[in-house]
């Protein structure tokens, strides 16, 4: 079977790429998923505040997720639900499976749109048993929000990001208690409104530098013992203090799902877990493009559909006129940045960067060097659970030999 677009995801990013790529002149697009309905991560997510940015409106996940979906069924765009990618090679085959067998799809150019996975317990070392009542946060959200079942009346959440921020506001309005949020950082990982409306509205305790150092019970859990960390990430002895709980959710960070380009040879960036990309999304294999939370996590799925739709439409410009040479230009991580996307860029035209802080900082001063030319821009406040993006001139581009950003205190 051959196809010129093969889509590897119906959540919100594999969805726009292929509105987007129709959009551009491209007729013949597939979007595979391995779930029976497209939608992704965004039809158990309920609450509001999707679509601010893109659309002006407080929209819920699965409004937002059915905005995409009426936009691809209006346009006949074909998606191959219940099918599983099991490869995908360098040459851009695409392996799957579902009812009807196994079956290969040759593509002339794949969009990876896989999305992230939640890290789980066993990438921490914490002590103790393993009872009934220890949750990833997502996997509890699913429990509440699709099946309508409450996993535990007496929560502990380890971990501040996004999604435990939002199921402690969710299981405290379903009746649960919501003993604390522990964030082993000195700054929470998660957006500043979802802190204020999430934990402070409702009166739930953020810890910064704490950790569970114990989980107690054999059956269930009943409880945990959290204690302070140093500058090292390590307890302080005599810290030590036990909290009685049923439940445990862990938020503790999400990983991009990147099996597949790992088997067709794509290289990944150590600081982001995701491939190597230009400014077009097209990672270090011509025709292969990656978007939104599998190249990188995102906080608002805003910016997943406008990295998806960039992806989109150069797949089909690759597809409908072949493509260019690879951008050769790096950018790079300066002072206070974890990291920068994407990894290279072009001299043709603005590009718009996107990076994270590695810490935060009220007042602070974005510095861009690009060659001879230097520029900086204000920002009332950076945080780490907050993804920032400037956009580059092509004219500073014109002789630099890279581009270097840099966050730093305002004087």
């Amino acid at each position: 079977m051959e196809r010129n677009i093969v889509i590897i995801g119906g959540g919100p990013a594999g969805l726009a790429a292929a509105v987007a790529a129709y959009d551009a002149g491209e007729r013949d697009i597939v979007v595979i998923e391995r779930e029976e309905r497209a939608g992704g991560i965004l039809k158990q997510c309920i609450h509001n505040g999707f679509g601010l940015t893109r659309f002006h409106e407080s929209m819920t996940g699965p409004e937002y997720a059915q905005r995409f979906l009426d936009e691809a069924t209006a346009r006949g765009i074909e998606i191959m639900t219940n099918t599983f990618v099991t490869e995908l090679s360098a040459r851009k085959e695409v392996t799957c499976m579902n009812e009807r067998g196994v079956f290969t799809i040759k593509a002339q150019a794949v969009i990876l749109a896989m999305g992230c996975r939640e890290r789980s317990k066993g990438a921490l070392n914490i002590a103790g048993t393993r009872p009934a009542g220890l949750f990833s946060a997502g996997t509890a959200q699913k429990y509440v929000n699709i099946y309508g079942h409450l996993p535990g009346k007496r929560v502990v959440i380890l971990g501040s990001g996004d999604i435990g921020l939002i199921m402690a506001r969710r299981m405290t309005l379903e009746g649960a208690k919501v003993e604390c949020v522990c964030e082993i950082m000195e700054h929470s990982s998660g957006l500043r409104r979802n802190i204020a409306q999430c934990l402070d509205d409702f009166g739930i305790p953020l810890l910064l530098e704490h950790t569970i150092v114990e989980i107690k019970g054999k059956e269930r859990v009943e409880g945990v013992v959290i204690a302070q960390v140093d500058k090292a990430k390590k307890p302080v002895p005599g810290t030590e203090r036990e909290i009685a709980c049923d439940t445990v959710l862990f938020s503790v960070g999400l990983i991009p799902e990147n099996e597949l380009s790992k088997g067709a040879g794509l290289a990944l960036d150590a600081r982001t877990k995701g491939c190597f990309v230009d400014e077009n999304r097209q990672t270090d294999i011509p025709g292969v493009f990656a978007c939104g939370n599998v190249l990188h996590v995102h906080d608002l799925v805003d910016f997943v559909s406008e990295e998806a739709e960039i992806a989109g439409r150069a797949a089909a410009e690759y597809v409908l006129h072949g493509g260019d040479a690879a951008a050769a230009l790096p950018t790079q991580a300066g002072e206070n940045v974890s990291y920068v996307l994407p990894q290279r860029v072009g001299r043709e035209g603005d590009v718009k960067l996107y990076f994270r802080v590695k810490s935060a900082i009220r007042g602070a001063v974005v510095r861009v060097e690009a060659g001879s030319a230097v520029r900086t821009y204000k920002r009332i406040a950076v945080a780490p659970g907050e993804m920032e993006n400037v956009t580059v001139r092509a004219a500073d581009l014109a002789d630099a030999q890279a581009v270097c950003i840099s966050v730093v205190r305002e004087v």
